[in-house]
């Protein structure tokens, strides 16, 4: 019996590991973030191992024929390290690149990291997370001088007198967590949802506001407005911790909710009623998710979120705050410990001389031997076989083939690479395009840590040996580290390289200095940042001051600008995605496990649109826009808007589609809206 926690999202849930053959899963009720309740891909987590597609041997393209042949171990990771010599030899260090995951353990992200920096000398390593919760990491950073996706325990939204979510179908993509709004409600609270889709989340919601998408911002806008015209405003709090209000003031006193109500579609008496719901509360916490992040003003939209929380003076407040539901396992983690193009471990930033130099210290190696800042991760992607660009890509706990904005686009540039190595369980859409294929062990056959969302650092366990043939990704760095000739440690024990990590990031903003396997056991969990061990960890942040050089949080004043792509004569409709309760990110493990249902891909669109167009519900429409089309079967549904199609992100499909206009601060693509078209 092993307790341990589920591979998929950022709740890490815990779970118990019960057989050695046949993988069972049962509750472990004392873990404090879901109390022993798991969702349907939680309670089936163990279908995947055993399955025919696993793979259990490395791969190597045979450049001759073009097919994938069996190799050992050292043939393949020979290969690798060659082929890396000769490119690097021959367009210096950046030509080869590495793209890690939010679903991987601190361990591998931080060793993943060390790979790029020492034993490649590349700049250009970034991660799928950068997809995840960057806009929100960039405005609390600049708002609060740090990056925790949670400020507080996920459990304390139950004592909040309002709890609002704007973008978070948080019912379906994080079901255990739901509980906690349900119990906001039964002590009187009251839950507001904000999303395009009336969504199983908002059948939970008091209060449910169906915006244009990618006009979240504006509603923020008008709300702070109505607020300080209300004299809701906590002056008080404002003076004595934050500075730049007055910016702020002057920057909203132009969104009426007249002008808001014209901009995003939701009636200015509905926009008046939550901005009274508000002014008329003890303790608000306003939290944003990837339907308000995923935008080219993703940071824009949570900054403006973040001044609502501000100018109510909750941030800090017992009960109360700005958060963010983060979506991978391994989301806030995984962008600490430097897999990420601007980081270092500790969430240091690489540009900082006493940031290289503790890290370098640590590593054994000289400050200035590490490179600087590289590109972002669609910038990356963008990047790929062309002149200036990288020529090789490895890639460890990513299927960008499914999940990357335009992927059409980007599949070209991954198949323009004269190396693509992609270290996965299963062959992968991105897996079948490599020409080296190393088989790594998933989630129940290796031990490392993962942090959740509140910022708790958990444990997960070895509870199965891997198949034989199959290795960690620590082991495969170790492997090419050692094979390109560093001179660096690259243990493969995952506690010794957590202790390291620790070491690395002592004095971050990320501090994990004081934390042990032993400390995350004996204590379900430990809160960063925790810099030694007696310390006991920091479960609640700016209760005292904010992580700013003055301890006061920062106003930003945004204006809104609107989606990079809007709606014209071609491309009349909004198109927006998301995830469905039965399926995980690219779904290349959850659609292999038999016991969830895989209904597919499918277009969401309102009655009147479907009857415009001669849609049924069950036969298939084409969905078109600028970068590509998507046959799929409608499901007409009166919860969406009239203007808006739905699509899930799960399959091979709803990324063609979608647009990779950036933001400007945190790098994030605009999943979330662009101009469409449907047609049966």
């Amino acid at each position: 019996m092993t307790d341990t926690h589920c591979p998929y999202c950022s709740l890490q849930c815990g779970m118990t590991l019960t057989g050695r053959r046949t993988l069972e899963v049962q509750a472990w009720p004392e873990f404090p973030v879901n109390e022993g309740g798991l969702c349907r891909k939680g309670w089936t987590a163990a279908g995947l191992r055993g399955h025919r597609e696993r793979l259990t041997t490395p791969l190597v393209r045979d450049r001759a024929t073009g097919e994938l042949t069996a190799v050992s171990w050292d043939t393949a990771l020979d290969v690798v390290a060659s082929r890396v010599r000769d490119l690097q030899a021959g367009h210096g260090p950046d030509a080869v690149a590495v793209f890690g995951g939010g679903g991987l353990t601190n361990e591998k992200a931080y060793l993943l990291g060390k790979l790029a920096r020492v034993a490649l000398g590349t700049s250009q390593i970034d991660y799928n997370g950068r997809w995840c919760m960057s806009s929100a990491a960039s405005a609390s950073n600049r708002a609060f001088g740090i990056d925790r996706g949670l400020p507080f325990p996920l459990a304390d939204l139950e004592q909040t007198d309002v709890c609002v979510l704007v973008g978070s179908n948080l019912a379906e993509t994080m079901p255990p967590a739901a509980r906690h709004l349900d119990r906001l409600r039964e002590r009187g609270g009251t839950v507001v949802v904000i999303d395009p889709r009336r969504t199983a989340t908002a059948d939970r919601a008091d209060l449910v506001l169906q915006p244009v998408p990618g006009t979240d911002l504006p509603l923020a806008l008008g709300v702070l407005h109505l607020l300080d015209a209300a004299g809701a405003v906590d002056e008080e709090y404002v003076a004595a911790r934050t500075t730049g209000f007055d910016d702020v003031r002057r920057s909203v006193a132009s969104w009426w909710p007249e002008r808001v109500e014209r901009v995003s579609g939701v009636a200015a008496e509905e926009l008046r009623a939550l901005a009274a719901l508000l002014a008329g509360a003890g303790t608000v916490t306003v939290l944003t998710a990837r339907g308000a992040e995923q935008h080219s003003q993703g940071t824009a939209t949570v900054q403006a979120w973040i001044n609502v929380a501000l100018a109510l003076g909750m941030c800090g407040r017992p009960h109360a705050g700005y958060g963010c539901l983060t979506g991978q396992g391994n989301g806030q983690g995984g962008r600490e410990h430097g897999q990420k193009a601007d980081q270092l471990p500790g969430y240091r930033m690489i540009d900082d001389p006493a940031a290289r130099e503790h890290v370098a210290g640590v590593w054994g190696v000289p400050p200035a031997s590490l490179p600087g800042r590289g590109r972002s991760a669609h910038e990356l992607l963008d990047a790929l076989g062309t002149e200036a660009g990288p020529k090789a890509l490895l890639v460890h706990g990513s299927n960008i083939v499914v999940s990357a904005p335009n992927a059409t686009h980007v599949t070209e540039r991954l198949a323009a690479l004269d190396l693509l190595v992609v270290a996965d369980i299963v062959l992968s859409e991105t897996a079948a395009m490599a020409d080296v294929v190393l088989p790594v062990t998933q989630w129940a056959e290796e031990t490392g840590t993962m942090t959740n969302l509140e910022g708790r650092v958990v444990l997960r366990q070895q509870a199965v040996p891997p198949p034989a043939g199959v290795r960690s990704d620590l082991d495969v760095i170790a492997g090419l580290a050692s094979r390109l000739g560093s001179t660096a440690a690259f243990p493969t024990d995952p506690e010794e390289v957590f202790a390291e990590l620790a070491r690395a990031s002592a004095g971050g903003r990320a501090d994990y200095a004081g934390i042990t396997y032993d400390r995350i056991r004996a204590e379900h969990g430990v809160f960063w940042p925790c810099p030694t061990p007696d310390h006991p960890g920091t479960p609640r942040l700016f209760a005292d001051a904010f992580a700013t050089a003055d301890g006061r949080a920062r106003f930003v004043a945004v204006e809104h600008v609107g989606a990079a792509e809007q709606p014209d004569g071609a491309y009349p409709l909004h198109l927006t995605t998301g995830r469905v309760l039965a399926q995980y990110q690219s779904g290349a493990q959850t659609r292999r496990v038999r016991a969830l249902p895989d209904d597919g891909v499918f277009v969401e669109l309102h009655p009147m649109l479907a009857a415009r167009i001669g849609a049924r519900d069950g036969e298939p429409v084409v969905v078109t826009t600028r970068r590509g089309e998507l046959r799929a079967p409608a499901r007409v549904v009166a919860t969406i808007r009239p203007d808006t199609v739905f699509v899930p992100f799960h399959w091979v499909g709803a990324n063609r589609l979608t647009n990779d206009a950036l933001d400007p601060s945190s790098g994030m693509p605009e999943f979330k809206v662009c101009a469409a078209a449907v047609r049966t």
